[in-house]
Parts: C-alpha cells; sequence; structure tokens
C-alpha cells in the first residue's frame, strides 16, 4: 500500500468526524431531535473529540454540546456526570478564540439550570478561566465569559460571591466601556446579576466604579443595553439608603424619565423599576424624584402601556404616598388616582390589581382630604366588590380590605360612603357607621388614635 494510499484513511477518519460533530451540531438545534440523539449516546461519542487533533472538529463538538447541555438540565447533569468540564476549563486557557467562545458556551448552558450544576462548574475550576477570559483580545471572547459568569452568578449569593472572589467585577466594569453593545449588555447583565442577592455584594460593584459609568449609558440608543443598565442599577439601589443615594449621585435624574416615553417595553419597566428601588427607601428620596418630575411621569408611563410593565410604577406611587402626607398629596395633585382607579378596573390580573388597591390605600390614610380624593373616583366601590368576590386572590382580598379599611377610617365624604351602607359586609360596615358618626355626632362620637383606632364613646 502506498504511502498515499495510507493517508488517504486518515483523511476519510477526518472527514467522518468532521461530518459527525457538524451533523449533531446541527441536529442539537431542533428539539425533536434530543431524546434520540441522548439515546444514541452521544454525549460520550462527543467528548474524545474535544480533544480531537483537529481543532475545527473540537470547536464544533463543544458547540454540540452547549446546544444539547442548553436544552434541559438531564443533558447537562450528563455532561458534568462524563467529566466534560474538566477537558473544556483546560481546554478553554490553551485553546484558539473560537474554541473559548464554544467552551465558554457549554459552561453558561450548563450553568444557567440549577445552583447544583453552577456549583459545579465552580468546583472544576472554571471561573479563573473565565476570568482571565474577560481580558482576551476578542471581544466575542470577552463577552462568552461575561455571559457563563452571569449565569453561575444569579442563582444566589454564595454563587456571586464565587464570582465576585474570581476578580470577575474590575473587569466586567471595563468591559461595559468597551465599544461592542453586545458585550456592553451582556457586562451590565451579569453585574446586575451579582449585585442582585446582598448590600454586600453590590457595595462590591459599586466599589469598582460601575455605576458611574452604567449611569452614562441610560441614554445609550440600543434598547437591550439601556434595559440592562436600567436593571443593573435598580439591582444596587434596592438594597439600601447609601446605596440608593449612590445611584441618584451618579446624576441618573431627570436623563432616566426619558426612559419612561421609550418604546421598549422592557425599558420603560426597568426604568419604573429604578425609580421605585430609590423612591422608597426614605421621603428625602421620594421628595427627590417628585422634585425631579418623577411622579408625573411615572403616571403617564402607567396609562401608556398594559400589565406587568405597569407594576413597578404602581408600586412606586404607593411607596411615595406611604411616606407622608405631603408626599401623598403631590401624587393626588399629579392625578395618579383615577390612573390607578383606572388599573384597578381593567388589569385582568390580580397581582396588578392588589398593587393598585394598595396604592391607593396608602394615598388615602393620612388624612380626609387624602381619603376624599380617592373616594370621589369611584374607587370604594371596585375595591369592595373586589374584596368580597371569590375569584379573586387571596392577597388581593387582603390587599382590598386593607385598602378600603385605611381610606374608610379617614374619609368623611359621606356620598362616598352611602352606598356601603347597603353593601357592605358586617366587619367593613362598622367603619362605614363609625365615620357616620363622627361625621353626624361629633360630640358624641370621636376617634381615639390613643385606643388603635377604634372608635370610643365617651364625652
Amino acid at each position: 500500500m502506498s504511502q498515499r494510499q495510507v493517508l488517504q484513511v486518515f483523511e476519510q477518519y477526518q472527514k467522518a468526524r468532521t461530518q459527525f460533530v457538524q451533523m449533531v451540531a446541527e441536529l442539537a438545534t431542533r428539539p425533536q431531535n434530543i431524546e434520540t440523539l441522548q439515546n444514541a449516546g452521544v454525549m460520550s461519542l462527543l467528548r474524545p473529540l474535544l480533544l480531537d487533533v483537529v481543532p475545527t472538529i473540537q470547536q464544533t463538538a463543544a458547540l454540540a454540546l452547549g446546544r444539547l447541555a442548553n436544552y434541559n438540565d438531564d443533558l447537562a447533569e450528563a455532561v458534568v456526570k462524563g467529566d466534560i468540564l474538566p477537558q473544556l476549563v483546560y481546554s478553554l486557557a490553551e485553546q484558539n478564540r473560537f474554541y473559548k467562545k464554544a467552551a465558554a458556551f457549554v459552561l453558561r448552558a450548563v450553568g444557567k439550570h440549577s445552583p447544583q450544576l453552577a456549583q459545579a462548574i465552580v468546583d472544576c475550576g472554571a471561573l479563573d478561566t473565565l476570568v482571565i477570559c474577560l481580558e482576551d483580545f476578542d471581544p466575542g471572547v470577552k463577552e462568552a465569559a461575561a455571559w457563563a459568569l452571569g449565569y453561575i452568578a444569579r442563582h444566589n449569593a454564595e454563587l456571586s460571591q464565587a464570582v465576585v472572589d474570581a476578580g470577575a467585577v474590575p473587569l466586567l466594569v471595563l468591559c461595559i466601556q468597551e465599544p461592542e453593545i453586545a458585550l456592553k449588555r451582556i457586562a451590565a447583565s451579569t453585574l446586575s446579576d451579582t449585585a442582585k442577592h446582598s448590600p454586600e455584594l453590590a457595595q462590591t460593584v459599586v466599589d469598582a466604579g460601575a455605576v458611574a459609568h452604567l449611569a452614562q449609558m441610560i441614554l445609550n440608543p440600543d434598547a437591550k443595553l439601556k434595559h440592562q443598565v436600567l436593571s443593573a442599577l435598580s439591582q444596587i439601589a434596592k438594597h439600601s439608603v447609601d446605596l440608593a443615594e449612590m445611584v441618584v449621585e451618579a446624576e441618573i435624574f431627570p436623563v432616566v424619565l426619558t426612559c419612561l416615553k421609550d418604546k421598549d417595553e422592557y425599558v420603560k419597566k426597568n426604568a419604573c423599576t429604578l425609580i421605585r428601588e430609590i423612591a422608597k427607601h426614605t421621603p428625602e428620596l421620594s421628595q427627590l424624584v417628585v422634585n425631579a418630575g418623577g411622579v408625573a411621569a411615572v403616571i403617564d408611563c402607567i396609562g401608556s402601556c398594559k400589565g406587568n410593565t405597569r407594576l413597578p410604577g404602581i408600586m412606586m406611587l404607593g411607596y411615595v404616598a406611604a411616606h407622608s402626607e405631603n408626599l401623598a398629596m403631590a401624587v393626588i395633585i399629579s392625578k395618579a388616582v383615577p390612573q390607578l382607579s383606572v388599573c384597578l378596573s381593567e388589569e385582568p390580573e390580580d397581582h396588578i390589581k392588589a398593587a393598585a388597591a394598595w396604592a391607593l390605600g396608602q394615598i388615602g390614610r393620612h388624612t380626609p382630604e387624602h381619603a376624599r380624593a380617592v373616594a370621589v373616583t369611584n374607587t370604594l366601590p371596585v375595591l369592595l366588590s373586589l374584596y368580597m368576590s371569590t375569584e379573586s386572590s387571596e392577597d388581593l382580598q387582603v390587599k382590598s380590605k386593607k385598602a378600603i379599611k385605611n381610606i374608610l377610617q379617614k374619609c368623611t365624604y359621606l356620598p362616598a360612603l352611602e352606598p356601603f351602607l347597603y353593601d357592605a359586609p358586617p366587619n367593613i360596615l362598622k367603619h362605614v357607621v363609625g365615620q357616620f358618626s363622627k361625621v353626624l355626632f361629633p360630640w358624641i362620637f370621636r376617634y381615639s388614635s390613643a385606643e388603635g383606632g377604634q372608635l370610643s364613646t365617651t364625652y
């Protein structure tokens, strides 16, 4: 046999391996093929190809594994049990940029399913290698590494801390400063997933200088990037007054209010969420939001959207109103009550109705003037019907009842109370009768806050 014929055998073998991994990678893109591939033992056949002498076969084998592991946790578990992760981690540090991207994709696909699978990635030493990839010259490698780190960090505080301890945060902050939009998006998303679990983790992100760079990207024209940036700032601001003030000091107002008019629903929702997470902490931060025009802007946003996009804005109005009489009046003057009443009546989802009921209760609970502002919109009968409806969720019933009680205990506007005399159950009726007594017979009945808000019949 000639030398050419011998070499031809190897060429055919290489061609067969190449065709095999390419076909498996292609088949793995279709869900209907996954079970057949799994039953055929595809994992054990792909594993040795990760160490193939031909780089393109290695890369395609890794891509196929990533697509399979991405499909469900059983296949991701098979990657872990097949001792494939150590091979990937080793090759991640040694191979070219194409393989690095494919290997990081496998790690991401495995880690996304559960904390246990993400922990398996940590245990095999992948974090240090992924962090090194954040310094790679190729933006695609950086993006793939950041994505894998984000899918690990998102599960819990312990995994997020492991990502921090590996030194990822300062490099992620550098990544959000890179010109590539896709890299900016993923780096911002990973910072968000890192910061969300605890004040300490959020502080780590702040200490790395992330807030100033994130704030500068609020007006970036790319909607997906704005979505991630607003999410990251929200996850930082939500934990404490100090962290919220650090976000505010980055001069996000009034620029963040422009996002409330964005065409993208996710941008609107995340902008409302950021404002909510700032306003909820203190009266001073709520006043800052009011002074910046935030309340009116959020009300307009609620009016321009539907469903879950409305939820953070509704809650933000409730948080602002809860802090003080003056802030609640600012919410009323901005015409929040009619908009919240619309949400209460029109929204099909109980959890959104419950949020609207809670917000209305926070607005109306301060003084008779506040209660009247809610009562004149004919909101009380709607709250009563939601409370009494057997189709309402338990949370909606509880929040409707509480809102009714909050408003009734301050309401002296009798025309709004009259329908309750005929329709209200006894536990609500007692509050209605008490209010009539206070208005009609003030010399007999007085409201005693010292007695826990109960009616007193003493002179």
